[in-house]
C-alpha cells in the first residue's frame, strides 16, 4: 500500500520469532563508539553465538581492518541464514511499528516505523524534495556502505527522520488507541527500554497518512514557515544521513540498469525502513557532535588557523571550567568562540566577524584542506568526557561546540539548506536507534 503524495509506504515488516533473545537481538547504529573499539568487543561478548544485528551489520569502528570483504560477505550471508532459518519473520499484517524508547536522558521517545520513497528524496545541496538530508552528505563515504547494502537481503535501519509536528498530530494519538504490543525488553549496556505496537489496522494507517497529509498542505506548509515560494519539506533527516544516501545510490543505480522502467518501480529497493520522530517530543534532545582531530601537531594547527582568518586570536586557559567561563563571556555578535584542549591544556579561539552562521563551519573551511594537506584524521564524537580523554593525548586536539536548536531545524533547511555534515546529534551515543525491525531489499 503506497501513498505517493507523502512518500510513504505501509511495509511488511519483518521481527525475530518468539525464541530470540531481544536483549542480545538489538545493538545500537553502527556508526556510534568508533573511536572505542573495546565497546563492540564487549557487545560481541555479550552477544555470544545467539541470533544478534551485530552479525549482519558492519560497525565502522572497523572500517579500516583488512577483512572487510569478508566481512561483508558474512553478513550478507547471515541475513539469508536469518530469512531461512525463520528467524525473522514478517508481522502478521503489513503496517508500522509504534515505538516507545526509554533511555538514559529521557523517560520516554516516541517513534513510528515505516517506509519511505526514495523516489522523493535528493540528498544533494538545493535539493527540494518531500525528503531531504539536513547536513551535508559526503558522496566518497558512500562506497564502503554500497558494498555492504548491494547484495544484502534485508535492510535493518537505524535511520531516524524528523517530521514537524508541534500539535502532536501523526505518532502521539496513536498511543490512545492501544495497539497491540509486540515487544518490550530491556536494550543492552544500559541504553535503556524499548517497546512497539502493531499499526496495522485499515483505521490506523489512515490516521497516520491523513495527518502526515495535513503536514505537507502546501497552503498550511506556506503559512507555518512563511514559504510561499518553497517546495514542501515533510521528512527532514535527523540520524543515518548516510544510510539514507546509500539507499538512494543503489535504487539510481537499479533503475539505470533495469531495462523495463515500468516494473522497477515495483522492486522493494524503492523504499527504505525508518523511524519517524517528531521533532517536537520532549524526549528528543539535540546534542553538539564535537570533533577530536589525530596525528597533527596543535601548535602548528593553531598558528596555520590564525594565518588562515584575517581576525584571530588563540587564548589559553588554567583549566576546563576557566575555559568555559572564559568562552562564554567572550562570545558576542558577529563572533565565533571554539573551545579547545590538547596534551597542553584548554583554551579558545576567537574569530571575529566570521563568513558562515555556525561556528562549525567557520572552523571547518580551515580543518577540511588543512588536514588533506597533514594528513590528520578526524572523528565526530558525542559528549565532553570523550572529548577530553582523547584531545588530551599527544598528537591530538578536541574541539567543542554548542548544539543546534531543534525548534529552528526545519526552517533552516528550507531557507538555508543542509548544515555542514554532523553538525548535531540527536541525543548521547547510547540513545542512537538500535537496530530491530527489518524489510526485504530483494
Amino acid at each position: 500500500m503506497n501513498f505517493d503524495k507523502i512518500a510513504l509506504q505501509v511495509p511488511e515488516i519483518l521481527l525475530p520469532n518468539k525464541d530470540v533473545d531481544l536483549h542480545k537481538w538489538s545493538v545500537v547504529a553502527c556508526d556510534q563508539y568508533t573511536s572505542q573499539a573495546d565497546y563492540w568487543t564487549q557487545l560481541k561478548n555479550t552477544v555470544a553465538a545467539d541470533p544478534s544485528t551485530l552479525n549482519v551489520i558492519f560497525p565502522e569502528v572497523y572500517l579500516e581492518d583488512s577483512d572487510g570483504e569478508q566481512r561483508i560477505k558474512n553478513i550478507n550471508s547471515t541475513m539469508q541464514q536469518y530469512l531461512d532459518n525463520n528467524i525473522l519473520l514478517p508481522m502478521p499484517r503489513k503496517g508500522f511499528v509504534l515505538v516507545d524508547r526509554k533511555t538514559s536522558q529521557a523517560p520516554s521517545r516516541k517513534g513510528l516505523v515505516v517506509a519511505i520513497d526514495l523516489e522523493q528524496y535528493d540528498f544533494n545541496k538545493g535539493s527540494q524534495t518531500l525528503i531531504r538530508a539536513t547536513e551535508g552528505t559526503i558522496v566518497d563515504r558512500l562506497p564502503p556502505r554500497i558494498k555492504v547494502r548491494q547484495d544484502a537481503a534485508i535492510e535493518l535501519p537505524h535511520i531516524m527522520v524528523l517530521i514537524d509536528d508541534p500539535d502532536r498530530s501523526v505518532i502521539e494519538p496513536l498511543f490512545d488507541k492501544h495497539p497491540e504490543q509486540i515487544y518490550d525488553f530491556e536494550l543492552m549496556m544500559n541504553s535503556g527500554h524499548i517497546k512497539g505496537y502493531a499499526i496495522d489496522t485499515a483505521e490506523l494507517i489512515q490516521q497516520v497518512t491523513d495527518a502526515l497529509e495535513n503536514l505537507a498542505a502546501p497552503e498550511l506548509f506556506a503559512e507555518k514557515y512563511n514559504a510561499k515560494d518553497k517546495e514542501v519539506l515533510l521528512y527532514a533527516m535527523g540520524d543515518g544521513n548516510h544510510s539514507l544516501a546509500t539507499a538512494k545510490a543503489i535504487w539510481e543505480k537499479i533503475k539505470r540498469d533495469t531495462p523495463d522502467k515500468q516494473s522497477v518501480m515495483h522492486n522493494p529497493a524503492r523504499y527504505a525502513l525508518v523511524e519517524l520522530v517528531n521533532i517536537h517530543d520532549e524526549g528528543l534532545q539535540f546534542e553538539a557532535i564535537h570533533r577530536v582531530i589525530f596525528n597533527v601537531q596543535p601548535e602548528q594547527l593553531l598558528s596555520e588557523l590564525q594565518k588562515h582568518f584575517s581576525d584571530c586570536s588563540i587564548q589559553r586557559c588554567a583549566s576546563e571550567a576557566d575555559m568555559k567561563a572564559d568562552a562564554e563571556m567572550a562570545r558576542g555578535d558577529k563572533v565565533h568562540i571554539i573551545p579547545f584542549i590538547d596534551a597542553a591544556g584548554y583554551g579558545y579561539i576567537k574569530i571575529n566577524h566570521p563568513e558562515f552562521t555556525l561556528e562549525l563551519a567557520t572552523l571547518e573551511s580551515f580543518l577540511n584542506d588543512y588536514l588533506d594537506q597533514t594528513g590528520g584524521k578526524v572523528d565526530f564524537i558525542h559528549g565532553d568526557e570523550v572529548v577530553n580523554e582523547l584531545g588530551l593525548k599527544e598528537g591530538n586536539m578536541g574541539f567543542f561546540f554548542p548544539p543546534i536548536s531543534k525548534h529552528s531545524l526545519f526552517k533552516t533547511i528550507i531557507f538555508d539548506g543542509a548544515l555542514p555534515r554532523k553538525t548535531f546529534s540527536m541525543g548521547e551515543a547510547d540513545e542512537k536507534r538500535f537496530y530491530l525491525e527489518a524489510r526485504r531489499i530483494k
